[in-house]
Formats: structure tokens, C-alpha cells, sequence
């Protein structure tokens, strides 16, 4: 009965379709990674005030064709403590879901609104074929980009534990943890372009911001875009949080043990998922290749390739600020970024939608508690507002609290307690001793 309705269903000018778009979308994210860490090399040097790659091709061009080519041919080690199943495995792991992911993301497209008020939802027609300039438009593409962001993770883990080394280990231990604490954050932050949207489809996203006039990054009041920002530069394991490679402490990190090819798949990967984050982010955000405004006396209906510029222009920016992210910002400590995550963006990402959805609800008129909407809507806002600064009052003081006592059990500060109390005397007592 299935193979009954797929041969109903699908035809063969479907498969060849669906072939040549996956073959496409390959070769744009090889060249896109090419380019994106000549473009990192020559940025980085003249923000340093080098002048980075300028010997192979013009302008530097083919220094990474070069550094691939040159790891390719390079002899491949396998440590003899490896498991050699896993240890092969990993890189895969690692590169496939970057890939994987760029599939859903529409990077061309009509999205302007025609003479009748109608929004453009991005197909075209090829040999026939009602298509979109993506793989795959899955109606749930956002759960499919959690989860292939989740099992990204799984290649730098599985590649630190297989190595039979400490240094590695350490750096996927890391990796681990990092990616629980800031996972958490990434997810919640896009409750809110959801709530908006009403879509977990990215074509869906993308039309709701042409529909809207605004992008999302308004619409949802700011706060999920750059919580979305820091919690995907810490998923990348980007400067400033790339404490799961810091060469000053673990060599190498996670990929300490791996040269040849399977060096150049982690490679590959970070730079390709440095691409998929910034092309996401444009998408959810930032209208995809909808454009913004309308210019008096221009046509911006330049079809799918109109889209494609906006969208482009827009990418470009927010590889320049990864760039920018690493030239400029020193490394955090662990105990900052686990305190960032945890303290900070997730509270922040988790209150922000239900202010949205009160919001949401002030302007319906469903409240009730004034006459006028927009007086619900101000009084929603002030709650949320006290509330949480209530919260971060609260969290600030246990924070400095918990702080007082780990430095009071090393003996380093005194917990203020009554005078009569041995503690406090001994306390004392100890500080002076150690002031003279």
C-alpha cells in the first residue's frame, strides 16, 4: 500500500529534482565554507593589521583549496589506544548535521507583496515543477534544526572520548556540558519567533515577516535575537566560547589526535556550521530574502534572485560579527560561561515569551482591567518588568551568598554571623594573622 501511494505520488521528475537540489546545496555550502575562512583569514588580518592570505590566487583566494588539498594527501594517523570504529566515525558525525541543516533554509525566493496585497512565498518553476529554492520545506523545520544542532555535539564527543587521550576527553567533557547549558537557551529563544509566527516552518517564518512588514527581530522586542546570538556563537564553540579547543590548556581539544582528512572534516564542519548559524539567524530574524522596505521608484520585485541578494547582504553581516566575535573578544573562564548560561539567558529566554503571550493577549482585549488595550498592554509590561527585576534581585543575592561561603570554607572571607560566635572570632582572628 506505501509503495502503491509513493508511486502515485512521487514521479520521477520529483527524484531528479530533489537530486539536482541536494547536489546544488552541497557544492554552495563547499564554496560557502571555502570562502568563509578566507574571508575570517583576511578580515582577522586586518583587524590585526595584517595583511592575511595575499600568495595563492588573487587576493588570497585558493589558500584554502590549497590547505585542503595539502591535508588531503597527508598521512593518516590512528592513535594505537583509539577506538578506530568511533575514532573514524566522529568526523562524520560532526559534518553530516551541518549540512543536514542548511537543507531547510530558503536562500532565494519572491516573498514582496504583488499590487493586491498578496505575499510571495518563494517557489518557482522548474521544468514544470512547483519548487523552492531550499531541499527540503519541512513543516517542522525548526525541531529539525534543534535536533540536528543537538547531534552535531555528538561528533566532537564521541571524537574526544574515542582518542584514548586526556587532553581530548577533557575538551568533549567540555563540549558536553557546554552544549546542555547553552541548548536550553537557543531552543527557549525561539519560543518567541514561534509564538509569533505561528509556524515552525522556515518558509512559513520567512512569510510571516514579509506579511508583517517588520522583521522578527522587532516583532519579538529584541531580547530572543541576542540570546539567540550568544547561544548560538557558543554552540559553534566560537570565540569567546571556545574553551572545547583552547589550545592554551588542551593542545588541541577534542581534535588533538586527528590529522589528514578527518582533521579537515572538523574543519569543514566549524566553518560550515559558522555559515548555517548566520544563514539561520537571517532566516528566523531577519526575513530571509524577503526584503525590508519599499524605495520610492524601485522595483524591488526582482524575482527569486532579488531574494537571493537580500538574503546574502544579510548573511554577510552576521559573518562579519563572528569574525569580529573572534578578533576582538578574549576567551571566557569556565565557571563564566556555565554562570552566563544558566544564570542569565536561560531565565531571560524562558520569562520573554510568556511577557509575548500576555502581551499577546492585552491586545486581543481579553484582560479587561482598563478600557483601552494599549493600558493592558502597559500594564503587562510593568508586571514583567517588576517581576523580573525581583528575579534578578533574588538571583544576584544568592549568587553572592553562595560566593561568601565557598571563600568563607577556604578561609579567605568571614560569614557575617553573631559576635559571640566562635566562628566569627576565628574568623577574625585568621584575617588578622594573615594581614600582618
Amino acid at each position: 500500500m506505501i509503495i502503491n501511494f509513493l508511486a502515485d505520488s512521487v514521479t520521477f521528475g520529483d527524484v531528479i529534482l530533489a537530486i539536482a537540489k541536494a547536489a546544488i546545496a552541497f557544492v554552495v555550502c563547499l564554496v560557502a565554507t571555502m570562502l568563509m575562512v578566507w574571508f575570517e583569514r583576511k578580515v582577522v588580518g586586518r583587524l590585526q593589521n595584517r595583511l592575511g592570505p595575499n600568495v595563492a590566487g588573487p587576493y588570497g583566494l585558493f589558500q584554502t583549496l590549497a590547505d585542503g588539498i595539502k591535508l588531503f594527501f597527508k598521512e593518516d594517523i590512528i592513535p594505537s589506544r583509539a577506538d578506530r570504529f568511533v575514532f573514524q566515525l566522529a568526523p562524520y558525525l560532526s559534518l553530516v548535521p551541518a549540512f543536514l541543516t542548511f537543507a531547510i533554509i530558503p536562500i532565494a525566493g519572491d516573498f514582496t507583496t504583488d499590487a493586491n496585497g498578496v505575499v510571495g512565498d518563494g517557489t518557482v518553476e522548474v521544468f514544470g515543477k512547483t519548487t523552492t529554492f531550499q531541499v527540503a520545506e519541512l513543516p517542522i523545520g525548526i525541531l529539525f534544526f534543534l535536533a540536528m544542532s543537538s547531534l552535531g555535539i555528538y561528533g566532537i564527543m564521541l571524537a574526544g572520548w574515542s582518542s584514548g587521550s586526556k587532553y581530548p576527553l577533557l575538551g568533549s567533557v567540555r563540549a558536553t556540558a557546554q552544549a546542555i547549558s547553552y541548548e536550553a537557551a537557543l531552543g527557549l529563544s525561539l519560543a518567541s519567533v514561534i509564538l509569533v509566527s505561528g509556524s515552525l516552518s522556515t518558509n512559513g517564518i520567512v512569510q510571516s515577516q514579509a506579511a508583517n512588514g517588520l522583521p522578527n527581530l522587532i516583532v519579538t522586542g529584541f531580547v530572543p535575537f541576542f540570546v539567540f546570538i550568544i547561544a548560538g556563537t557558543a554552540e559553534l564553540n566560537r570565540p569567546p566560547f571556545d574553551l572545547v579547543e583552547a589550545e592554551q590548556e588542551l593542545v588541541g581539544g577534542f581534535h588533538t589526535e586527528y590529522s589528514s582528512i578527518k582533521f579537515a572534516m572538523f574543519f569543514l564542519a566549524e566553518f560550515m556550521n559558522t555559515v548555517t548559524m548566520g544563514a539561520i539567524i537571517v532566516t528566523l530574524f531577519l526575513g530571509g530574502p524577503a526584503p525590508w522596505f519599499d524605495l520610492p521608484g524601485i522595483d524591488l520585485s526582482l524575482g527569486w534572485f532579488g531574494g537571493f541578494i537580500f538574503f546574502f547582504t544579510k548573511l554577510l553581516v552576521f559573518l562579519f560579527m563572528f569574525v569580529w566575535f573572534r578578533a576582538t573578544l578574549p576567551r571566557m573562564r569556565y565557571d563564566q560561561l556555565m554562570d552566563l548560561g544558566w544564570k542569565l539567558l536561560i531565565p531571560i529566554s524562558l520569562g520573554w515569551p510568556l511577557t509575548l503571550g500576555a502581551i499577546r493577549v492585552a491586545q486581543n482585549g481579553d484582560i479587561g482591567v482598563f478600557d483601552s488595550s494599549t493600558a493592558d498592554v502597559i500594564l503587562v509590561l510593568g508586571i514583567a518588568l517588576g517581576i523580573m527585576a525581583i528575579g534578578a534581585t533574588v538571583l544576584q543575592m544568592a549568587i553572592k551568598n553562595s560566593a561568601d561561603e565557598r571563600l568563607a570554607s577556604r578561609g579567605l572571607r568571614s560569614v557575617p554571623t553573631e559576635p559571640d560566635d566562635p566562628k566569627a572570632l576565628s574568623h577574625t582572628s585568621h584575617e588578622k594573622n594573615g594581614a600582618h
